[in-house]
């Protein structure tokens, strides 16, 4: 038998769910990672299709696979995009993610970040992490503190192992009450959005109800 027959045969035992594995659980990571850096991917919504996948999978580590890759993927883009913020800052110039990191946190919010790092320090990271919205104005605020690489590392790893948790969590309901993986991942999507989007709604209707006051 040649090395090539050989070859497609082993492919052809591979089982389905295994390859499914070796495919999903590196896109999982790099789409986490480009999201971390680059913050227009739906990253909560990838883990949480992710986890509804691992779900229904018959393999008992699916989950905990899941809940290790996107932790380690977002720690780090997250450090990513905060060392080259810090490039940005000590740049004459500035930098094109500095630019981006101001762009993205409005003034009131970036104001806000910088009231909760004066008063509770990196613990901030956790909830910024689990806050809609909230990840780059906190970032943006320990950037202008000037917070060294090494104290954002310490605060930011319980803030992804946090994140990666509770949209996990929000993927195994969606799992648990479909039983087609494809029903729990539309379910999964729409609840992440619905979280994602009722917090700024809300805000806005506070805005507008006090600039009528």
């Amino acid at each position: 038998m040649s090395v090539g027959a050989r070859v497609l045969e082993l492919a052809a035992e591979v089982p389905p769910e295994s390859t499914q594995q070796a495919v999903g659980y590196p896109s999982l990571f790099l789409l986490v990672v480009i999201g971390a850096l680059v913050p227009v991917v739906p990253t909560g919504a990838l883990v949480s299709s992710a986890a509804v996948v691992a779900f229904h999978h018959s393999a008992p580590l699916s989950l905990l696979f899941v809940f290790l890759v996107a932790s380690c993927a977002a720690f780090l883009g997250d450090v990513g995009l905060y060392w080259l913020g810090q490039r940005g800052l000590r740049s004459k110039n500035g930098s094109r993610w500095l630019r981006a990191l101001r762009d993205r946190a409005p003034e009131e919010r970036l104001t806000q970040a910088r009231d909760k790092l004066d008063a509770h320090g990196v613990a901030v990271l956790v909830l910024s992490r689990l806050v809609p919205a909230g990840r780059i104005p906190v970032m943006l605020a320990c950037l202008l503190a000037k917070m060294p690489l090494r104290r954002f590392v310490r605060g930011n790893a319980p803030a992804c192992l946090a994140w990666a948790a509770a949209y996990q969590v929000i993927g195994i309901l969606g799992g648990s009450l479909f039983p087609e993986p494809w029903e729990g991942v539309v379910a999964a999507v729409a609840l992440t959005v619905l979280v994602s989007v009722v917090p700024s709604v809300w805000r806005r209707l506070r805005r507008a109800r006090a600039s009528e006051a």
